[in-house]
């Protein structure tokens, strides 16, 4: 009797990752919902949106110090070992969030997560690895839907618990990265075979400005980097908001905000997972990715005028547009980096994105809050004009590949 095709994938090197990247997305999105819940048991009304963003900043400034750290660490000593440290730090971080008991703890939970936020750079490092050029679009593809699944089902769960206890998502979030973390022990093969891996460590590359700056100052990493900041800026000043934007507008609970980005989920599997896939090999990464950005201004459009008109078809509209495009540009974005990267240096280079990804995400959510003082559409028109700007800057940009040596075959 044949093997279904479903579970050949799961079986196969990218599956045995994205089973990996579902856990990953399923345990962070797990806290979501419960977000502004958490944080306003410590602060009044008014001060619910500034501390959520600064919550956020933190965890993304020690991601930023800690990033090219694990990069390098990955290049030297592998993908799995940094895949292990990285998720049992997130069970620790999260199990510390959830004790809770002061606005400090918090904010402790999450710089011990930021620290050891590495695991995603880690795994796609690793599919880059084990898949030859022309195969990495499709695998991030896999990656991004799996990803896509955690996040429809993560929030839903973490909404549902957080009726029980605002404590609850938290505690089953570290039980979910200690699941994964077993899940890499005993099911993920390293992928970095000794003799390709890095002669040496050296201290620069443990400074995220001089390892970021190196990057930048390639000509073919240069542009796309580029681009991504920009993207991961205006992501961030909606998802650090979105969440009190439902609360304040909709008058949304933990649930229905979970149920809410359940379709975010749902769109990531069907752009991620289907539509990408199809369209990456015929159209080509740069056009692709200048579709999505294109799509992602368009969904947030949709989300300013929400905040003028507030309603659930139009909230419906905005998440799915929105999210299409977001899942066009980030398997199309991470094949054409992962294309210009020089052979050894994978590692550093996912960790250099990782890093300005941070940077992103330390300065989105501040922005995110002044901007929602102003208006409560002004993360929305902003982000849609930066993701034009980055559209606009891709457009011009020629595409550099890299000429890859044989890929090396996980055991």
């Amino acid at each position: 009797m044949q093997t279904p095709k479903f579970f050949n994938r799961l079986r196969s090197r990218t599956g045995i990752i994205a089973v990996s990247v579902f856990l990953n997305f399923s345990g962070f999105t797990l806290i979501i919902p419960v977000l502004p819940f958490s944080v306003g048991r410590y602060v009044s009304d008014h001060d619910v949106a500034l501390n959520v963003s600064l919550i956020i900043a933190t965890f993304a400034l020690c991601s930023f110090v800690a990033a090219p750290v694990l990069g390098a660490f990955s290049d030297r000593f592998g993908r799995r070992p940094v895949l292990l440290l990285s998720l049992l730090g997130s069970a620790v971080g999260f199990a510390v969030f959830g004790v809770g008991g002061a606005l400090g703890v918090l904010f402790l939970g999450r710089i011990i997560e930021g620290l050891t936020a590495g695991s995603i750079s880690a795994m796609y490092a690793y599919v880059a690895d084990t898949h030859a050029p022309e195969e990495r679009g499709p695998a991030y593809g896999m990656l991004g839907a799996a990803g896509g699944l955690g996040f429809m089902l993560g929030p839903v769960a973490g909404g549902l618990l957080g009726q029980i206890s605002l404590s609850a998502p938290l505690y089953v979030a570290a039980a979910v990265a200690v699941l994964n973390a077993v899940w890499v022990y005993f099911s993920v093969p390293e992928s970095l075979p000794p003799e390709k891996r890095a002669a040496r460590l050296h201290p620069a590359e443990f400074n995220s400005i001089v390892q970021l700056s190196a990057v930048l100052a390639d000509g073919r990493l240069r542009g796309i980097f580029i681009a991504a900041f920009l993207f991961f800026g205006a992501a961030t000043l909606m998802q650090s908001n979105v969440s009190v934007l439902l609360k304040d507008l909709l008058n949304f609970n933990s649930a229905a905000i979970g149920l809410t980005l359940l379709g975010v989920g749902l769109m990531d599997i069907l752009s991620q997972g289907i539509a990408a896939p199809k369209l990456l090999p015929r159209f080509g990464e740069r056009r692709v990715a200048i579709a999505g950005l294109i799509i992602n201004g368009l969904g947030f459009a949709l989300y300013a005028l929400l905040a003028f008109a507030p309603s659930l078809p139009l909230l419906v509209a905005a998440v799915f547009v929105f999210t299409f495009g977001d899942g066009l540009f980030q398997p199309s974005s991470n094949t054409m980096i992962s294309h210009a990267a020089p052979d050894g240096q994978q590692g550093r280079v996912q960790g250099a994105n990782q890093a300005q990804q941070s940077i992103a995400r330390m300065i989105g959510p501040l922005a995110s809050a002044w901007l929602y003082g102003l208006s409560a559409a002004g993360p929305y028109i902003a982000g849609g004009m930066i993701v034009l700007a980055g559209a606009a800057l891709l457009s011009s940009l020629r595409t550099h590949r890299v000429p890859s040596a044989k890929v090396s075959e996980a055991p």
